[in-house]
């Protein structure tokens, strides 16, 4: 007797349905795992025996072998414990194969027969759903994630005993009730009105979360730089439904989603240590996963002591920040992950931290100084849109009482210049802000008056600026003139997108 049950494979961010065929047969009592399973596949054998016995069910002293096809998937992770042990059942008779008809089976087996957490539930019941599968059964820790693909019934489990009583009909599991989206919590996050002084940076950063631009931010320790970074989530857009479960597949891939929070509401904070490898950031390994950049997508990723970034690791940025996908290719084949972040970095102006400080004397020579702010490659810095001073905040400011503007204020000035931008940019595919524009889509919405190309053009002499640079500078005016309400580009929006050019790091 042949049993086949179905499980799922995770490949980049996409679910692949996997059947797991298990047969007998006569000599020594082992199982014997074929279809290119990775090591923790193959130990699947001693889980899932032990699993068995310690359930109080049969094990069957004969040889097993079991098959994971299509063959040429590569499976890897525990996910297939359960749906292995559920197909030694059924070829042992201790349950019927119609209870598990056009159902997917997903599990991770610990030795006394509880089912265990595994990473990649939510793409998995999609893609169990879009193929037409009725049921679905997942650990009990993950069902809540499960539970938010429609369309199909979600059961979770506890433990491979407590699944057999169920699928005899002895003791039948209750479904996980379907989530919807809009009733899970946005995670409170750092509010605007918390930071004192620093108003042209908060003004800065509501210009960047209007239009989606690149910013770094240059000053003294203890200046605020980090905490004005992490301020930056709470004022841009709210994510729509679709977004959040783009964001929250990602992060149920790499598993890294938070305990109790089947689906992520707020925007995505990022913030990797300056010793991160560049497959750290950007993704790889031989079975590739999600980097930074990809668990940044949607939100913010913040880059802290920037010039203390490997040159290669800061090199590899330029991709994702200009095509907003990550291409991570190897022998077996190419994945493509999603970047869609918005970059914040935050450095010192030199090694002590303190150049052009007027309270404290740099220790740096001017030498060592444009060796430090040299770390940074010209092509990097061309594609970050703002350049912000943040100097430090006197006593006055920090020992003032009142607070300052909420990040909801600020949040609905940002939602109607994107509303504006969405109207604008409707029919054009992969153009949702002003920073994704593409030079077409900015002689078409940017247009100068006579005034406004008598400054550019002064401004493209004097800063010798690239041509990357002239059209991120048009693309940042159209954002001020949104956040003003103006339908065309003026001087004054364009003189203050030339304030956010900086001609050298400090000045």
């Amino acid at each position: 007797m042949l049993a086949r049950i179905y499980s799922c494979a995770v490949i980049g961010l996409e679910g692949v349905i996997v059947e797991v065929e298990v047969d007998t047969g006569t000599g020594l009592p082992r199982m014997t795992i074929v279809g290119l399973p990775d090591a923790a596949v193959q130990e699947s054998r001693e889980r899932v025996h032990s699993a068995i016995k310690n359930a109080g069910l049969f094990y069957p002293r004969k040889p097993l072998r079991v098959n994971l096809a299509p063959a040429s998937v590569r499976k890897e992770g525990p996910s297939y414990d359960l749906p292995i042990a559920l197909g030694v059942l059924v070829i042992t008779e201790q349950i019927e194969p119609q209870s598990l008809e056009r159902a997917l089976v997903i599990g991770e087996l610990s030795l006394d027969g509880t089912v265990r957490h595994v990473r990649g539930v939510l793409p998995m019941a999609a893609v169990a759903r879009n193929q037409g599968f009725r049921q679905v059964f997942v650990p009990q820790m993950d069902s809540a994630e499960a539970a938010l693909i429609p369309d199909i019934e979600v059961i979770p489990v506890a433990s491979l005993g407590e699944l057999t009583a169920h699928l005899r009909g002895t003791h039948p599991i209750p479904p996980h009730p379907h989530l919807a989206p809009e009733d899970i919590e946005i995670v409170a996050q750092t509010d605007f009105r918390e930071i004192k002084g620093q108003e042209h940076v908060k003004r800065a950063l509501e210009v960047a979360a209007a239009g989606g631009h690149n910013v770094l931010m240059v000053g003294p320790p203890g200046s605020g730089k980090t905490l004005l970074a992490r301020a930056l989530p709470s004022i841009l857009p709210r994510m729509t439904i679709d977004e959040a479960l783009d964001v929250t597949r990602i992060y149920s891939v790499a598993d890294q989603l938070p305990p109790d929070v089947p689906l992520i509401r707020s925007r995505p904070f990022r913030a990797p240590h300056h010793t991160i490898s560049h497959a750290g950031l950007v993704g790889g390994g031989n079975w590739p996963h999600p980097g930074e950049v990809s668990l940044a997508h949607r939100g913010v990723l913040f880059l802290d002591e920037l010039p203390e970034f490997g040159p290669r690791v800061l090199e590899v940025m330029r991709q994702p920040i200009e095509d907003k996908v990550v291409t991570i290719s190897r022998a077996q084949g190419s994945l493509t992950f999603p970047a869609n972040f918005q970059l914040v970095g935050a450095m010192n102006p030199c090694p002590c931290g303190y150049y052009g400080d007027p309270a404290r004397p740099c220790t740096c020579s001017l030498a060592t100084v444009a060796k430090y702010q040299r770390r940074i490659s010209g092509p990097l810095l061309d594609r970050i849109d703002i350049h912000i001073q943040v100097p430090r905040v006197e006593y006055e400011k920090l020992s003032d009482d009142r607070l300052g503007e909420s990040s909801a204020a600020v949040q609905r000035r940002v939602e109607a210049a994107r509303q504006r931008q969405r109207e604008r940019f409707k029919g054009l595919d992969g153009v949702a802000c002003n920073a994704d524009m593409r030079p077409g889509d900015v002689r078409k919405f940017c247009r100068l008056d006579a005034a406004g190309q008598g400054l550019m053009r002064a401004a493209m002499n004097q800063l010798q600026l690239t041509a990357r640079a002239y059209h991120r500078l048009l693309k940042l005016a159209r954002t001020i003139a949104d956040l003003a309400g103006d339908e065309n580009i003026l001087p004054a929006h364009l003189a203050e997108a030339l304030q956010y050019r900086a001609r050298t790091l400090e000045g």
